[in-house]
């Protein structure tokens, strides 16, 4: 890691917490620190399943059972649980705590403006196009990438997503009957493996990998979520999958793809995949890619 990349990260941090003011306990001038706000502010008008709100933040079950806890004694939020599932626990706006989001979303809007206002019109769309790009980097940096298995709900999730899109992507639909699919079997180790991608805990991807022992090793199902998509995902699976397959000795790398998917073409020839004839009778291909790994 570069140690001056990692000095310039350090001073980005120290100026943005300055100058947006969380080192103060009065977050934007109100009578809470910037953690609660913030809480305040992602429970939003529809109320969150406290689970999902953790996840999304990033944070602990202690340190957020903490901060509902001082919302819910400020009479801002009610925590109860889901009348469905009981051990799940959902968390509600009161008319105090809507109240206060409102003043929290206005005094927000007007911290935007006092940064932008100093600034010239050049200054302030240099200013706002670096922020949307760093927030895609931060936003690709959280992605995790974890091995789950084929019957796993996100993994199926993912799958039935995945086959959805070609059905509308391909000019003969797609049926996953007649596809070369593999089973739950050849997606499990040692036959091979399949990794799901999540944002804030929430399924955006998946990429298998197949390890047969008398072939080369076959990246199988590559989907991105849409929301997901400029984030990188799609490279850094092709990376994983490789190592991967490196780490279990194999030499070899290839995946078929369809015409319409005009954009994972152009990722695989970027990653440095060629071209070869057709390894298989999949009726949906129709390019065949080959790379020389390890």
């Amino acid at each position: 890691m570069d140690a001056a990349q990692i000095q310039q990260v350090r001073r980005f941090n120290r100026t943005v917490t300055q100058r947006v003011g969380v080192l103060h306990d009065h977050y934007l001038g109100q009578d809470r620190p910037v953690g609660e706000a913030r809480l305040l502010w992602e429970i939003g008008e529809q109320g969150q399943d406290v689970r999902q709100l953790r996840e999304r933040l990033g944070l602990d079950s202690g340190y957020v059972s903490r901060l509902l806890r001082s919302l819910e004694t400020a009479g801002l939020v009610t925590v109860e649980p889901h009348p469905q599932d009981r051990r799940v626990r959902s968390v509600r706006l009161t008319a105090t705590g809507r109240t206060e989001r409102a003043a929290l979303d206005t005094r927000s809007d007007e911290l935007a403006a006092s940064l932008l206002e100093p600034l010239n019109t050049a200054q302030r769309s240099r200013l706002t196009a670096a922020m949307a790009e760093v927030e895609r980097l931060l936003t690709a940096a959280t992605v995790t990438l974890d091995p789950v298995d084929p019957d796993h709900p996100d993994a199926r999730h993912c799958l039935r997503s995945y086959y959805a899109e070609l059905q509308e992507r391909f000019d003969t639909g797609f049926d996953p009957a007649h596809s070369l699919l593999p089973d739950a079997g050849e997606l499990r180790p040692p036959r091979g493996l399949l990794l799901v991608a999540r944002l804030h805990g929430e399924p955006v991807g998946c990429a298998g990998l197949k390890l047969p022992p008398d072939a080369p090793a076959e990246i199988k199902r590559m989907w991105v979520a849409p929301r997901a998509r400029g984030l990188g995902l799609g490279r850094r699976f092709l990376a994983e999958l490789e190592a991967r397959a490196a780490d279990h000795g194999r030499t070899v790398l290839r995946l078929d793809t369809n015409k319409a998917l005009t954009a994972a073409i152009g990722l695989y020839h970027s990653a440095g995949f060629h071209e070869v004839p057709a390894f298989n009778d999949e009726l949906y291909a129709h390019h065949w890619f080959e790379k020389r790994i390890g």
